[in-house]
């Protein structure tokens, strides 16, 4: 039985995308840029794209997609790599067409889902061994490796985020789990070689308590071994606003004018939002152009600067709502690689929101991720809103095996 159009998840989008590109037109009311005053009607073009792509993405049987995958896969890492060697800048992150601009990292995004979904579709889950999710985390990496040589950093964590929501959904234990985020654990350890002692310590009490192979203890025992010992080497490979993104996070004060400027203004536009805000083209930070990329990186400052924690928990609840909706559909569908792809895609929007409300909160670092449906950016709306219309295909056709 197919079910219908699901208004329901289409209509709290459209709601966040329209009010989007307010909060677009209000951020850039006062900016001395004339070409700045435009980006709310181009806002707009994407937008109506972006629901045409939905609308073809339901027609579009979701078998056909899987099918796909593989194609879609490589054609993204192919059109990675053509950025690369055609950019000539020391940071190209986007294709430039005319007066518009497409970020192949978006479409990667959606490729990379489609490809962990249906490996995971049609392969038997060996909890007890570590190969397949291995072979996931191969599949991510290499996508995300060549966005941070963009550099992007922000768009290749969100690669990992969708492995690790993958990897929770396919069921296997926390413990496992645990142990193959490992290696990041001990690049942090590593700082220092007191934390980093009791680091390898708590590590070979978990393997010890997860009864794993003495092969397996023994390459997860190198594996954290050589991660922390790199770790001074990644360090200095960092750009110098990639490494003063994660100093500032730790200690904004430190350089208050310059790095720790966009998290110091940030707090202070959301604190002066109050309960109701100080109405719409009338908060202060946003007048006087005291808070950067507010158009973008810091719209959520914005908004609660105008709209108050009122607004701010509008927003929230639709954001939420969302959520629930996708992570239902991914639950209900009876078809593993649907349940896959809706599990995925969620990862990623839950990620962004989080990761972005939190850096503008000073509860995580900078790293230039977008709100999605409210910041601006045509390819980051259009990725959005093809996971819009996987959903809602998903949605009508749960009960398909």
């Amino acid at each position: 039985m197919r079910r219908a159009f699901d208004l329901s998840i289409f209509l709290p989008a459209l709601a966040l995308s329209l009010i989007g590109v307010f909060l677009i037109y209000s951020a850039t009311y006062y900016s001395t840029n004339p070409t700045d005053h435009n980006l709310h009607s181009k806002q707009m073009v994407w937008l109506v794209f972006s629901l045409v792509l939905c609308v073809v993405i339901y027609f579009i049987p979701i078998r056909m997609h899987e099918i796909l995958s593989a194609f879609y896969y490589f054609g993204a890492i192919f059109i990675l790599l053509m950025l690369l060697a055609t950019s000539t800048e020391v940071a190209s992150r986007w294709f430039r067409l005319g007066a518009f601009s497409f970020q192949p990292s978006e479409a990667a995004k959606l490729a990379v889902a489609l490809t962990l979904a249906r490996y995971l579709a049609f392969r038997k889950l060996d909890y007890g061994r570590f190969s397949w999710a291995f072979i996931m985390l191969l599949i991510v990496s290499v996508p995300a490796g060549l966005i941070l040589i963009q550099p992007d950093l922000g768009s290749s964590l969100v690669f990992f985020a969708l492995f690790f929501g993958v990897l929770i959904w396919s069921g296997m234990p926390f413990n496992k789990i645990l142990l193959i985020i490992t290696p990041i654990l001990s690049m942090i350890a590593a700082v220092h070689w007191f934390s980093w002692a009791i680091f390898f310590l708590l590590l070979i009490v978990m393997i010890l308590l997860s009864r794993l192979t003495t092969l397996q203890g023994f390459l997860f025992f190198l594996i954290n071994l050589g991660f922390g010992m790199i770790t001074p080497l990644l360090w200095n490979k960092l750009h110098a606003y990639q490494k003063m993104r994660i100093i500032i996070f730790l200690d904004p004060g430190q350089d208050p004018r310059g790095a720790g400027y966009q998290i110091i203004q940030s707090k202070i536009a959301i604190g002066a939002g109050g309960i109701f805000g100080q109405g719409f083209l009338k908060g202060s930070q946003t007048k006087l152009n005291f808070l950067p990329e507010q158009h973008t990186d810091f719209i959520f400052s914005g908004l609660s600067e105008q709209f108050g924690l009122v607004g701010s928990l509008a927003i929230l609840a639709l954001f939420a709502w969302l959520f629930y909706k996708g992570f239902s559909v991914a639950y209900k569908a009876r078809n593993q690689f649907n349940s896959y792809l809706a599990c995925g895609l969620m990862s990623i929007l839950v990620f962004q929101v989080l990761l972005n409300i939190g850096m503008t909160l000073g509860l995580m670092p900078v790293t230039g991720l977008p709100l999605p449906f409210l910041s601006y950016g045509g390819s980051s709306l259009m990725f959005f809103w093809a996971t819009i219309g996987f959903l809602l295909a998903i949605n009508r056709d749960w009960q398909e095996y």
